[in-house]
Order: structure tokens, then C-alpha cells, then sequence
């Protein structure tokens, strides 16, 4: 893991980078929880998502937000944030210019800007929703959804109800040429704080049976 900077929209981006070994590798973005709240790509779920596909053979980003740690800039209520991941993105395939494939993942405040991202960049192609905050934002942007993905929410958590994530699922679920993995993590709070090795195992066994299943293993 290798501490990189690079120039975002409002001056220099703080992350922290893993370049695979394997040779055309592919990609993956991750995403913090809210600024205003304490998110960093520090946050233990961030790691968990960031190990998961540093496991797998992915090249993978975490970096901070405007106005988090060494990044510079103000918060801007995500809009701002979103230009940040994009971005990042950007940075990423230009350092793996051969990659084919790329995914996104979230926490969150993260999630949010994720799936935001993902709207606008058909070249990702799955993602990783964890604690989507769907009572808070409006995710009916996501129309249609344009990649499959693992949505994961905890049954405890006491910020964002498991019916509003529930709702949001089901919706999904019923486009068309797209495949939605909604998991319900027993005990799980909004931060997961004793669960990330059960956060970690549902990740990695949904990785393995999309990365199989497409023929993309790596």
C-alpha cells in the first residue's frame, strides 16, 4: 500500500493506493463514509472493502474527500465529492491503462456517491453498497441501475431503517439485464464495528461468484 496524491478539482487528493502485481489488472474504487461525520478512507468498513479486493488481485484506491485529512478543498454537500471520485477514477485508469474491468465500492455517505459515479461512468462494472443511506438521499437516479451489484445493511442500524434499504433493493431488483445481492448482516449496526470480519466474509464470497461466473477470474 503505497500513500499517493493527486490533483482533484479543488486542489491535492490524499490516498492510499495497492498496484497489483498481475498484469492487467483489474480496478477498484472505494469510498468513505460522510466528512461532516468523521468519515476518512481510514474507516474500518472503507479497509474491509479495500482489503477484500487487494486480496483479489485488484489495483484499488482509497483516498480522502475534499477538506478530509491532507485533501484540500471544503466539503460540498457531494456534489463536490462526486467530481472528487470521478476524479479518482480518472487517476486510476490513467495508472492502468490496460485494465478492463472496474468496480466501485462504498460506505454509506460513500454508497451514495458510488452509486452516483456508477450513473455516470458505464465502464464500471459492478459495485459495493455497504449501509446505503436510502431515507436520506434519493436514489431514484438509479433509473435503470446500469451494473449488478451486493448491497449490504445491517438489521441494528439505527440511522438508516432496513426498510427504506429494503424498498430500494426490491426496486432494483425488478429491472431488467442486471442482478441485485441484497444481504441483511445479523446484529450489524450502521458501522459495523463488531462485524467487519462477517462484513468481510460477504463480500469476499460474493467477489468470488462474480469474478467465476463472468469468467473473470484474476
Amino acid at each position: 500500500m503505497t500513500e499517493v496524491f493527486f490533483n482533484g478539482p479543488e486542489g491535492r487528493i490524499e490516498g492510499r493506493y495497492h498496484h497489483s502485481k498481475l498484469t492487467n489488472a483489474p480496478i477498484a474504487l472505494v469510498l468513505h463514509p460522510h466528512p461532516q461525520h468523521g468519515g476518512t478512507m481510514g474507516n474500518k468498513v472503507v479497509y474491509t472493502i479495500y482489503q477484500n479486493f487487494v486480496e483479489r488481485g485488484f489495483s484499488t484506491l482509497r483516498f480522502n474527500f475534499r477538506g478530509v485529512g491532507r485533501s484540500q478543498g471544503v466539503f460540498d454537500n457531494g456534489q463536490g465529492e462526486l467530481s472528487d471520485a470521478a476524479t479518482a477514477l480518472d487517476w486510476m485508469q490513467g495508472y492502468n491503462p490496460n485494465a478492463k474491468i472496474c468496480w466501485i465500492g462504498g460506505f454509506s455517505f460513500g454508497a451514495w456517491v458510488a452509486m452516483q459515479l456508477m450513473m455516470r461512468r458505464p465502464d464500471i462494472y459492478r459495485f459495493i453498497s455497504v449501509a446505503l443511506p436510502a431515507n436520506i438521499h434519493d436514489f431514484s437516479f438509479l433509473a435503470p441501475c446500469p451494473a449488478s451489484g451486493l448491497i449490504i445493511h445491517g438489521d441494528k442500524d439505527d440511522l438508516v431503517p432496513i426498510t427504506s434499504v429494503e424498498k430500494l433493493a426490491q426496486k432494483l431488483r425488478k429491472q431488467k439485464n442486471i442482478e441485485i445481492d441484497y444481504r441483511v448482516l445479523k446484529g450489524g449496526d450502521h458501522f459495523f464495528l463488531e462485524h467487519c470480519n462477517d462484513l468481510m466474509e460477504i463480500i469476499g464470497n460474493y467477489m468470488d461468484d462474480a469474478l467465476t461466473q463472468k469468467n473473470h477470474k484474476v
